[in-house]
């Protein structure tokens, strides 16, 4: 048959506290007055029926509570309401799910009431519903998060946009449904009036920023990298076409650990830098990414983006209020001679790392820091290519991406055809599964044993040996 069954898992919360109209609808229903009002007098009307009435009155009571909360407003959109049912009661929901799935000639929309974490104590008290739990005692709900001094790039972001909200009344921050995910909390806290929660609707988020922005307002829409693929559409057609300024702040950039491959930051490097006049810049520690907020913010001409991971930082001081970059252009961060690693992002560190392993192995390299994945700074990049024997280019993004920027600019350049060795390192071409982040880089072969390994392959010396090493 043609029959189609919608189930409205009606939960009254999310990852955080619900803003959308019909979350409202719903529960002013459920809860109000006159509702209540109509079962407390259906309720002591049906108590002096004989037992058969009493029977029947309850089902009439089922049915116009029906009719009450929201029955009218979905049969109005061509469906046959069921509902409101308990989620939980699975003695009653299954009989009405295989009764629901036998009606045919038309659509049919099931309204459940669940509360989340139902039957668990420390889910049904956590705030955020524990929501992208990692390895955790089942007793006591308490979650084995690592212990840590620095703040994490989510706060870093939220903290260094509120510092240049108070100079510049001009800035204004969107989310979609993330408020506390993105650490715009802080900025709503701090600027309700300048904060923008527009449920899960990333399309409309960019578009309403790019509105925004068209205003001469300097909208920074915070959202992680995977869920700006959804409005990728509005991205280039309301955003990148009309050189709009709006600032993408993409958080979860890479591998997520706990929060999973739905939410792995992988594709934006690739999604973002295919569109013309993108500034497209990647944080290597939390300094870098207080820059490149400045950044994006004195941008005034065109969309920017920079992403970050979901992490702690390093340990570095943050300036004051930390002046912009100069766009497209990356810095050298150690001086070598036969090896160039060319980082983007917080891989800088292992990047780091691995020309350690391989100075021990005799091997002198040189670490570069991008930071910008569009533009690229063609004259480091040339320079590099030109002085080193290999070069060496590491991303927490996919195929496609950054490696593949450089190799293009190297290609057009005929940097290449005097035989300079080339490895890119970026994620494999899988979808990872969860596990912590440090196991996650191990195997997608994005740590400094692997990048020293890559480097002396190219260099045609035995990788397996430095490995180990």
């Amino acid at each position: 048959s043609g029959q189609l069954m919608v189930i409205l898992n009606d939960n009254d919360m999310s990852i955080a506290p619900p803003v959308g109209g019909m979350s409202a609808y719903l529960a002013g229903l459920v809860s109000g007055g006159a509702y209540q009002n109509v079962r407390r007098l259906g309720k002591s009307v049906a108590q002096h029926l004989p037992r058969p009435f009493r029977k029947a009155a309850k089902k009439a009571e089922e049915y116009a509570r029906g009719m009450v909360t929201g029955g009218t407003f979905f049969e109005e959109l061509g469906f046959y309401y069921v509902g409101p049912i308990d989620g939980h009661d699975m003695d009653n929901l299954v009989p009405i799910l295989k009764k629901a799935a036998a009606i045919e000639d038309r659509p049919v929309l099931v309204h459940v009431v669940t509360q989340k974490g139902k039957g668990y104590a420390p889910a049904e008290s956590s705030a955020d519903k524990l929501h992208a739990v990692v390895k955790f005692d089942v007793v006591s709900g308490k979650q084995a998060k690592p212990i840590s001094n620095t703040p994490s790039y989510t706060k870093v972001f939220g903290t260094e946009l509120i510092k240049h909200a108070r100079i510049d009344p001009s800035v204004v921050a969107i989310t979609a449904a993330m408020p506390s995910g993105t650490g715009l909390d802080l900025f709503g806290q701090a600027f309700p009036e300048r904060t923008y929660d527009v449920g899960i609707a990333e399309q409309h988020a960019v578009t309403f920023a790019a509105g925004l922005a068209a205003d001469g307002m300097k909208p920074v829409c915070a959202i992680y990298s995977t869920f700006l693929q959804r409005g990728y559409d509005q991205v280039v057609h309301d955003v990148a076409i009309q050189s709009l300024p709006v600032r993408f702040a993409m958080d979860r950039a890479g591998l997520v650990g706990a929060d999973g491959s739905t939410h792995a930051g992988s594709f934006d490097i690739g999604f973002m830098g295919a569109l013309p006049g993108m500034v497209l810049m990647a944080a290597a520690d939390e300094a870098e990414l207080a820059a490149m907020i400045s950044t994006s913010l004195a941008i005034d001409d065109r969309p920017s983006a920079f992403r970050y991971p979901r992490a702690d930082g390093v340990g570095v001081e943050i300036p004051e209020l930390a002046a912009p970059l100069e766009i497209g252009k990356g810095r050298i961060v150690r001086e070598g001679a036969s090896v160039a690693i060319l980082s983007l992002g917080t891989r800088l560190q292992e990047s780091l790392k691995a020309a350690d392993i391989l100075a021990a192995k005799g091997v002198s390299a040189t670490v570069a820091d991008a930071r910008f994945a569009k533009p690229l700074d063609a004259d480091l990049i040339l320079r590099l290519a030109r002085e080193h024997e290999c070069l060496i280019t590491v991303e927490e993004g996919a195929m496609g991406g950054f490696g593949a920027f450089v190799l293009q600019l190297l290609a057009e350049k005929g940097a290449l055809d005097r035989g300079l060795k080339v490895r890119t390192l970026n994620l494999p071409d899988i979808f990872q599964d969860q596990d912590s982040p440090v196991a996650m880089y191990a195997k997608a072969g994005l740590n400094a044993e692997h990048i020293a390994a890559a480097s002396l392959t190219a260099l045609g010396v035995d990788a397996t040996r430095a490995a180990r090493a």
